[in-house]
């Protein structure tokens, strides 16, 4: 088929009046002759009821027509009942005589009465006025009733505002003793539908209960009646109270109506007397499903075909197949020409009597499904998007272009094939184009005053086509006042000297301001005279709109750019002031110690990387080194405060593990701290050569020793900042001579996305493969751990124990 889409013609300017018949007063007098038909309609299915009824009448008591006629007249004032009631009663209550086995069984209305009563007169039933009044606009509903699904949505509609129902069930019983099958149903979705589909004929079940005591079921007792049946519903506490009103098939079938309710509750003796008088209504309307139309309907199918026959054009017409769940699952084709075989697939043969999704099994997927499905609800008809069509002419195979156009006639759908010429395709490429271009033409006559636009053109300038279209000299004055001068100068220069023009210009309509663009030139007759201008008109609002959002974001991007800039500038010195850099290898305590820090090549932020390396007072050395969480000013700031608190703390005799505790607390409590930070603290003694370290969430050293790498094993530490009460330990280890000793921060080795047990692993490994002992060889072990880009500060102390004599 073809992708959905209404195909509409250019609207040019109106036609004077007074040339066209009064397009108001025919839309008036078609709006009265669909009322009348309507009314006519109501009126003749009304007296389908009537005459039935009275020929029910006629039948039991041998009157004659007038007779039956006053009979069902006083039957209904007496009961205080309309005559179409009471004529859907008397309907009702003719029913085949049960065997002798069921003569006592008890009436479809739970009254008591035998079946063999149902041929007497109706008995009257009391009933408030509010509830006549409903009974009597739900006779008059059944009127447009003829299925069991289409019952139980009239009846949802009708007791829902009165009796708090929120779902009806319709179920039949066909054969006696036979199990129960759901006819309709309303406010129950289809899956609960189909779980339900079928009942057996087991005791335990409400409904099947209602129709063997012929009474009705009133479960008004949730928690009671739940013990005592099997409740449907998933869950059922769903509906907390229902009721099951059995009654009589026209057609002997038992049927029993289901009306379940969300809140508890009983029914009271007013909602009974609804419900009891909504039965005896219902079960006229019953009798009426089995008559068959069939022969009738055979007799119109085989003369449509006969015509459609005669049509020398694709077409068909089509009858929906309505599911259990009312909904439109399939169309069958009544009627189609040769041509429409040959759209839909030649191969697949004739498809008169057949189901379209049979012939075309892919057809819910194209959008001319839904556009039949739309056409059948709303009416109004449908007209595909153009598309290209295979087919054979003399032999040889040729693309052709149709459009399908889908038209409901009463119920039923007709569907036409339209093959366009070449001419219709250029208009309707020119459209598309158009639309998608956002683009319209325009032209003026000169000679004869005269203007003509586009459809798009109206809509660009957010005019109404029945306006119509303006003259090129007064188009400026539609453009704002700043353009205005512009738009017009540009305007008398081409009417002038004949120069064409592509000027923008904005305007104000219901949208807002608008940016448009012009583009216009002349053409001369043989004189060299203009008599004609053609232009186009170009909305370029969406397209102005990006090219000054994106003018705005790069100058946001390049303001925060420079302030960034420049932060890094001072970062970076207070770094520098704080964290001077030795130039050169520097002896602490008989150890030659070589400190690198290189700051990230990614970002523009300076982190929070550090160290220190001191001699103590007295001849021990202090090592630290730590990582700031974040970047920038802050993180700079909380690392020269830890950097000399700890210095401080260690200098005047406080334990590695005191200095990492009152550190945390600084973190903690101070206003000015930046976050957590990690740190390992290490105190080496030159008597006996001891390294005794802590640390607080940091990577552990690597140990170098006789060609092998190993990582000292971690005393526990917790991260600072992290938790108002820490744990930590120390732990030491003898170092000897030739023993090489790395303090690092997490930008050595982590690469982003592999664990960290991969970059430390990549370390010692480089470490091993790279033993220089000279000065300068920690740039070396650099050089092969960092070849990428980095993303993060490397800050390294190498440590070396020099070798004895």
């Amino acid at each position: 088929m073809c992708n959905a889409r209404c195909v509409k013609s250019d609207r040019f300017a109106p036609v004077e009046s007074g040339t066209v018949p009064d397009v108001v007063e025919l839309a008036r007098v078609v709006a009265q002759q669909r009322a009348e038909m309507d009314r006519l309609r109501e009126q003749a299915a009304t007296s389908v009821v009537m005459e039935r009824a009275k020929g029910v009448v006629m039948a039991l008591d041998g009157s004659s027509a007038d007779a039956a006629e006053e009979t069902l007249h006083a039957r209904a004032k007496a009961a205080r009942r309309t005559p179409l009631e009471e004529c859907w009663i008397t309907l009702g209550e003719l029913t085949p005589v049960r065997p002798c086995a069921e003569a006592s069984a008890p009436g479809p209305q739970g009254d008591g009465a035998s079946a063999t009563a149902a041929t007497d007169a109706p008995e009257p039933f009391s009933a408030p006025d509010d509830v006549a009044d409903a009974l009597s606009r739900l006779g008059r509903a059944l009127v447009h009733v003829d299925t069991h699904q289409t019952l139980a949505r009239c009846l949802l509609d009708h007791l829902a505002p009165d009796l708090d129902a929120e779902s009806v069930m319709i179920y039949v019983r066909r054969r006696s003793g036979g199990g129960l099958e759901l006819a309709g149903h309303a406010g129950i979705d289809d899956g609960l539908a189909a779980r339900w589909r079928q009942v057996p004929p087991f005791s335990g079940v409400a409904v099947v209960a209602a129709l063997r005591s012929g009474e009705p079921c009133w479960l008004e007792d949730f928690a009671r009646d739940s013990t005592r049946y099997l409740l449907i519903g998933e869950p059922p506490e769903r509906w907390q109270s229902r009721v099951w009103l059995p009654l009589r098939g026209g057609d002997g079938s038992d049927v029993c109506i289901g009306v379940l309710r969300g809140r508890p509750g009983v029914f009271t003796p007013r909602e009974r007397a609804h419900l009891r008088g909504v039965v005896r209504l219902c079960a006229g309307r019953l009798r009426s499903f089995t008559s068959s139309t069939a022969p009738v309907r055979e007799a119109e199918a085989d003369a449509v075909q006969s015509l459609f026959a005669a049509l020398p054009v694709p077409a068909m017409l089509l009858t929906p197949v309505v599911s259990s769940s009312g909904d439109v699952e399939d169309f069958r084709v009544d009627a189609a020409t040769a041509q429409a075989a040959d759209l839909l697939g030649g191969s697949s043969g004739d498809p008169t009597g057949r189901r379209l999704r049979e012939v075309r099994p892919d057809l819910t997927d194209l959008p001319v499904w839904q556009g039949c499905l739309d056409a059948l609800t709303d009416g109004g008809p449908y007209e595909s998007e153009p598309f290209a069509h295979q087919e054979t002419v003399d032999g040889a195979l040729e693309l052709a272009t149709y459009s399908v156009r889908v038209t409901r006639l009463e119920d039923a759908l007709v569907v036409t094939w339209l093959r366009h010429a070449s001419s219709d395709r250029q208009e309707q490429r020119l459209a598309e184009l158009q639309r998608l271009g956002n683009i319209g033409w325009a032209n003026w006559n000169l000679s004869r005053d005269e203007a003509s636009w586009s459809a798009q053109v109206f809509a660009i300038l957010d005019r109404d086509p029945a306006d119509g279209p303006v003259r090129l000299d007064v188009l400026p004055a539609l453009a704002l006042p700043e353009d205005r001068a512009a738009l017009r100068a540009a305007v008398e220069t081409l009417l002038r000297e004949g120069l064409p023009f592509d000027a923008p210009f904005r305007i104000r309509g219901g949208r807002g301001v608008r940016h448009l663009r012009l583009v216009a030139e002349v053409v001369a007759d043989a004189h060299g005279t203009p008599f004609e201008v053609h232009g186009v008109v170009q909305d370029l609002t969406a397209r102005r709109r990006a090219e000054l959002a994106l003018v705005e974001s790069e100058r946001a991007i390049l303001t925060q750019h420079d302030v960034l800039q420049s932060e890094r500038v001072l970062v970076a010195r207070l770094q520098h002031a704080l964290l001077p850099l030795p130039e050169k290898v520097i002896d602490l305590s008989g150890l030659r110690v070589e400190v690198a820090y290189l700051p990230a090549q990614a970002g523009i932020h300076v982190g929070g990387d550090w160290f220190s390396a001191v001699e103590l007072p007295d001849g021990d050395s202090l090592f630290v080194i730590g990582d700031v969480a974040g970047h920038g000013v802050d993180a700079v700031a909380t690392m020269a405060q830890l950097r000399f608190t700890a210095k401080g703390m260690v200098s005047t005799g406080s334990s590695l593990t005191g200095a990492l505790s009152r550190l945390n607390s600084l973190l903690l409590h101070s206003r000015d701290a930046h976050g957590t930070a990690t740190m390992v603290l290490a105190r080496y003694h030159a008597a006996d050569r001891r390294l005794v370290w802590a640390q607080a969430g940091h990577p552990p050293p690597l140990l170098l020793r006789d060609g092998e790498a190993s990582y000292l094993p971690r005393p526990p530490g917790m991260l600072l900042g992290a938790t108002s009460a820490p744990y930590f330990e120390e732990t030491e280890h003898h170092l000897e001579p030739g023993d090489r000793v790395l303090l690092y921060t997490d930008g050595l080795v982590e690469r982003a996305p592999e664990n960290i047990d991969v970059g430390l692993a990549r370390l010692a490994d480089a470490a091993v493969a790279h033993p220089e002992d000279a000065p300068g060889s920690l740039g070396t072990l650099l050089d092969v751990m960092l070849e990428d880009e980095r993303r993060d500060d490397v800050c390294v102390l190498d440590i070396r124990v020099p070798r004895e004599a």
